[in-house]
């Protein structure tokens, strides 16, 4: 069993995020969904965005999952989707306890927080291969995939496709990014360390 930090994205702490991290619970691992947003939740991804950037900014975005990280210290594995990767990458590359980051909807490049992906943390990629919002993030994710990461891309143009009751939602491409999590995560061994 692994302890998880789940990263919502440009929407919020939405109900789709809450399934995404209850389908984990299942699983036996532990979840918790820090909300970056203080409550706030958004009908578009523009209108999430622009409160992200404008309203928030990214130093609190960052400061808010630096205090969750310090309230579950035994959170080895972060997960992000979209904007929610930012601190999922950058809690993995920082926090000595680190075993895996698994990013959703976006990849960021290796040195963005940290001069080098560390040796014992697993990094996972899942995106949409037609995505319009991930422009800059596919080719960023082919030069992490065979070096740092397993990338998988799936097919379609749906940005927040785990978002389970959202218009994008793709079950099919939903149930092979929790297999896949699932199978990363059973490999860190019961607390979370690196097996093999």
């Amino acid at each position: 069993m692994s302890e998880i930090l789940l990263f919502h994205h440009a929407l919020g702490l939405t109900d789709g995020v809450r399934w995404l991290a209850g389908r984990l619970s299942e699983a036996g691992h532990e979840v918790h969904t820090p909300d970056l947003f203080e409550g706030r939740t958004f009908a578009t991804i523009e209108d999430g965005v622009a409160h992200a950037e404008q309203d928030v900014g990214v130093d609190a975005i960052l400061r808010r999952a630096d205090e969750a990280a310090d309230s579950h210290p035994g959170a080895t594995a972060f997960l992000g989707i979209s904007l929610g990767a930012m601190p999922a990458y950058r809690l993995a590359q920082t926090r000595p306890a680190a075993r895996a980051c698994i990013s959703v909807s976006a990849a960021l490049p290796v040195d963005h927080f940290a001069p080098r992906w560390p040796e014992n943390v697993a990094l996972e990629i899942h995106l949409k291969s037609a995505d319009p919002w991930g422009e800059e993030d596919l080719p960023v994710a082919w030069t992490l995939a065979g070096e740092v990461a397993e990338l998988y891309e799936y097919p379609g143009d749906q940005h927040l496709f785990t978002e389970h009751g959202h218009p994008g939602f793709d079950a099919a491409a939903t149930e092979l990014v929790l297999a896949r999590t699932l199978e990363t995560l059973g490999r860190l061994g019961p607390q979370g360390r690196q097996d093999g």
